[in-house]
């Protein structure tokens, strides 16, 4: 406050006789109740949001969401002023995170009894305390109120756990449509016909102790997926353990579809471990999200009709292929950003500043560097606000000449590619490079020292942020990406938080776009580096899946660092043509183009000295310099150098042929005197 209280009321408030002081008082304090009053319905409105993986429901859609569902419901009721609400909501959102895959049969859902509209519906259906938390059978009656859990512990394992009973524990009506069975199988009765058998998918056994919650966890988690069946047997089964050889508990034995059958190596026995080895498996795919089985293959299948073939590139996982990051670049520079016909103001600093960072962060040298250290000096020589983007493209295309200078013009995806064309490719190859360059900073940390990107805190990532804003293709991307940016990228304070951010970010993304149409079906997304990469980086904390950062950081630096980088498949730079040109294309293309350069360098001479020659690094028969415009190549400096030298030998000749008469006439002179 700026301003005493007297002044406030007396600017509020004309004076008034006999006013009393406690008036004043009263108000102000009723106005201040009603500030804070107003300031918490606010925040508590962005307690739970449309991103979050819930169903936000209201006093309109309470009722004929839970009555007569095919799936079964639990239900926060909360209040947005109370405090403990507050708290528990992280709690509650990692629930439904962790369950995100149950949606189809249990459903997570919240209700705000603080709005006005929903009053009457918590009053209906008896929430006197808050939070409240109630589940709903499948197919439940209009008259049904919920059941009102009243476990003392509501941390994520136990409500995990009590979702389970409600999916186990219902009668033949309230089953919901597409349950998988829960309970346990028998070695005599159920597993013993399908040993040997050949079939068309895997069939997956998790023998576990009977208090165990992995097996039927692990069979909703993988709810969503085709291609494998989960069932679960108990370690009382004497006739399985001998027959499977089974010591150690939780155990996975998998059925292979040609009739071939072993037990699985987990590294950790842990939920996540066994849900990820099985969506790893060959062939199992997740089903796309609001798709029934039967329209989604079709439509899968009209879709892989319409795409065209293209060869198969196998590839290693555990590997970054270099070929990837060329193809990003080329797309990028050829494609995506020759949609502008000009490059001004804000958007030309943008792409100087992305230039900027791939010139010095690029991990590996050869052409590709050379061209995107030939641009960034350009860029920064050229005192022009506007630039038509047909020069970039002359000089990413090399029409200079300018030898070991090549960036290769093909889409040639490695560990990119997609299972049809259309799917991964453009946008993994960009989350690459970009995670690459995080990495590089902080391996080189002066690297981008003197360039005016060195007093950000996380350059690379604002360089980043400024290019999906402005330049790429994908607008709702690009503000989804944005958003996420401006909530949390102001928390990164130094190299290793720039690496990590991106990561999680990558991660968020995954979880957004898992199950749509965008989701290659033979790469499904999920969180990554999964357990076969990196073990070591997950782990577990009250049942719940947790990240080791630590682990991650040290798996990135590896992963994502210049020694692990595949030259396989990068396309080679062609050999040097046998006569090399003798002039620059950009003299005869752009010679209006060069007559403003010359003409703002006129208009600018304290920058005339500095930007009247642009030095090329030529390292071969064809490398040359580029003087205002002009062309000369390696020929030109040559012919020069000789006639230079040759012009240097002429006088001295002619030096030493005059001094030497000057002597000879010096000496007959004196002889006529004497």
């Amino acid at each position: 406050w700026t301003i005493s209280f007297g002044s406030l009321r007396a600017m509020c408030f004309p004076p008034v006789p006999r006013c009393p002081a406690g008036v004043f008082r009263l108000w102000l304090k009723a106005a201040v109740v009603l500030w804070l009053a107003h300031g918490c319905v606010r925040v508590a409105g962005s307690l739970y949001t449309k991103e979050d993986p819930l169903v936000i429901l209201s006093s309109g859609s309470l009722k004929s969401s839970v009555t007569n569902s095919s799936s079964a419901w639990l239900l926060q009721f909360f209040s947005s002023w109370c405090g403990h609400c507050v708290q528990y909501s992280s709690t509650w959102k990692i629930l439904a995170e962790d369950v995100k895959d149950w949606q189809t049969v249990i459903v997570v859902s919240v209700l705000d009894c603080a709005q006005e509209e929903n009053y009457d519906i918590c009053r209906e259906f008896g929430v006197q305390l808050y939070p409240t938390i109630k589940y709903f059978h499948a197919h439940s009656p209009e008259s049904d109120r919920g059941t009102i859990f009243r476990g003392a512990d509501r941390q994520v394992q136990v409500m995990r756990h009590l979702m389970v009973d409600i999916l186990q524990n219902h009668t033949k009506l309230e089953r919901p449509d597409h349950c998988p069975p829960l309970e346990t199988y028998r070695y005599s009765e159920d597993l013993l016909p399908l040993l040997g058998q050949r079939s068309e998918y895997y069939t997956a056994i998790i023998v576990e102790e009977p208090e165990s919650y992995i097996g039927r966890e692990v069979i909703l988690d993988l709810l969503m997926f085709s291609g494998v069946e989960v069932k679960r047997a108990l370690s009382s089964d004497r006739l399985l353990m001998d027959a499977l050889k089974i010591t150690t508990f939780p155990s996975l034995y998998l059925l292979h579809p040609n009739s071939t059958h072993t037990e699985l190596h987990i590294e950790k026995k842990q939920r996540f471990f066994f849900s990820s080895l099985l969506k790893m498996l060959p062939g199992v795919q997740r089903k796309p999200r609001g798709f029934g089985r039967t329209s989604a293959t079709g439509l899968l299948e009209a879709l892989s009709g319409k795409a065209t073939s293209v060869s198969w590139r196998t590839f290693n996982s555990v590997k970054v292929y270099t070929a990837d990051l060329e193809s990003a670049l080329h797309y990028l520079l050829r494609v995506e950003l020759a949609t502008h016909d000009y490059l001004e103001g804000e958007e030309l600093n943008i792409f100087k500043d992305f230039v900027t960072v791939v010139a010095k962060l690029y991990p590996v040298g050869g052409s590709v560097v050379k061209l995107m250290k030939t641009l960034s000096n350009w860029l920064s020589s050229i005192p022009l606000q506007r630039l038509s983007y047909q020069k970039v493209l002359d000089l990413v295309d090399n029409k200079m000449r300018i030898a070991g200078m090549f960036l290769g013009a093909e889409l040639r995806w490695v560990g990119c590619q997609g299972s049809r064309a259309g799917l991964r490719g453009y946008p993994c190859s960009l989350w690459t490079l970009f995670h690459i360059l995080t990495v590089q900073h902080d391996a080189m940390p002066t690297a981008l020292e003197n360039t005016g990107l060195e007093e950000e805190a996380a350059p690379v990532l604002q360089v980043m942020r400024r290019y999906m804003r402005t330049f790429f293709g994908c607008g709702e991307c690009g503000r989804h990406f944005e958003q996420a940016a401006a909530s949390s990228m102001d928390q990164v304070e130094n190299k290793e938080d720039q690496i990590l951010w991106l990561w999680d970010q990558h991660n968020r993304v995954n979880a957004r776009l898992a199950g749509t149409l965008s989701d290659d079906p033979q790469f499904p997304k999920a969180l990554w580096p999964g357990p076969t990469l990196c073990a070591s980086c997950h782990e577990e904390k009250n049942g719940v899946h947790i990240w080791n950062r630590n682990k991650v950081l040290v798996f990135l630096r590896q992963h994502y660092g210049a020694s692990n980088l595949s030259p396989k498949y990068s396309i080679r730079p062609p050999e040097p043509p046998s006569e090399p040109a003798q002039f620059h294309p950009f003299q005869k293309e752009h010679q209006e183009d060069n007559k403003e350069l010359n003409l703002k360098f006129k208009e600018h001479p304290e920058s005339q000295a500095r930007h009247q020659i642009i030095k090329q690094d030529a390292g071969g028969p064809e490398g040359g310099v580029w003087v205002l415009g002009l062309g000369f190549n390696s020929i030109d400096m040559s012919l020069c150098v000789v006639l230079y030298v040759c012009s240097c030998l002429v006088l001295m000749f002619l030096f030493f042929f005059f001094k030497v008469k000057s002597k000879r006439w010096k000496h007959r002179q004196s002889h006529l005197q004497v």
